[in-house]
């Protein structure tokens, strides 16, 4: 694969938002050239793209012609728009870069994607990312990188630039089963969590539950306490990553239901985060898991 003149391996990051913009941290400082586009997105993603030190090129066809690999880290709603956005540009370059779909999407949806891009020429990776964004110190591991398809072998390159790459021998689809598989129980944990504090506040007995929790379940109500409150600016990009994981999990009588139900109660955090209905719930839920701070 091409590098650029200084011999330099050159990674387009598609969607620098918290995850995407530390990646490129991550990879530009341990060596490689990192770009990135910034069309329509908002002030807060600019000013993480300028701390990254990541080269902002806002032309389609300019950055799939200048990279080597393309990381698409969006949003799951949007994971297959930015699929279709790039064809055209992917099917023109000369270089053909290798896409990585890093998106929290469930396997049948991955391969859709592979599909549309299937004509581009290009090399197709399917990564799913597990853990939160790298750290500002590059000594410190980041999260994993699965990666699987045929040409997963291309990403392992990708370790020399700091990224933890773990390759799954295994078809397309394979490294987006396993992100869903923990993603369900992580966050689908958090969900249920944040749905039974709701219910017993509503009731009055969030003290009794509270006090429950920490006589018989200390280590459950340490991880609620953490990842409630985290969860909160999150929970509409979850909103979208419940609904992938209800289709990954199948038909009724399979989980389908239960990761709906999820997407809907995020759905509802989300709208209260952001100020568009009553907070009630977010507050019982923060008065919650601050009592024992």
């Amino acid at each position: 694969m091409a590098v650029s003149a200084d011999g330099r391996v050159t990674v387009a990051i598609i969607g620098a938002g918290e995850m995407g913009s530390a990646v490129g941290r991550r990879l530009r400082g341990m060596g490689a050239r990192v770009i990135t586009e910034l069309k329509g997105r908002s002030e807060q993603s600019t000013r993480r793209v300028a701390d990254a030190g990541l080269e902002v090129i806002d032309d389609d066809q300019l950055l799939v012609d200048e990279a080597n690999f393309i990381l698409s880290i969006v949003p799951p709603g949007v994971a297959c728009a930015v699929a279709e956005r790039f064809r055209a540009p992917l099917s023109r370059t000369g270089r053909k870069p290798m896409f990585v779909e890093c998106n929290a999407i469930a396997p049948k949806t991955v391969r859709r994607i592979e599909a549309t891009l299937d004509e581009t020429g290009c090399g197709f990776i399917d990564a799913g990312i597990i853990g939160g964004p790298p750290p500002l110190d590059d000594l410190v591991k980041g999260p994993r990188f699965y990666a699987s398809g045929p040409h997963a072998q291309m990403f392992a390159s990708m370790a020399q630039y700091g990224l933890d790459i773990a390759l799954l021998e295994a078809p397309v689809g394979a490294a987006s089963a396993l992100k869903l598989a923990y993603a369900g129980m992580t966050k689908g944990f958090t969900a249920l969590g944040a749905a039974m504090i709701g219910a017993a506040a509503r009731e009055h007995l969030a003290d009794a539950l509270l006090a429950e929790l920490a006589r018989t379940q200390p280590d459950m109500l340490a991880r609620l306490e953490r990842f409630i409150p985290a969860m909160f600016p999150k929970a509409y990009r979850w909103v979208a990553e419940m609904e992938q994981i209800a289709d990954f999990a199948g038909e009724e009588g399979k989980g389908a239901a239960i990761y709906q139900g999820a997407a809907r109660l995020y759905e509802r955090i989300a709208a209260e985060f952001e100020g568009n209905t009553a907070g009630e719930w977010l507050s019982a839920l923060t008065g919650f898991c601050k009592q024992r701070k």
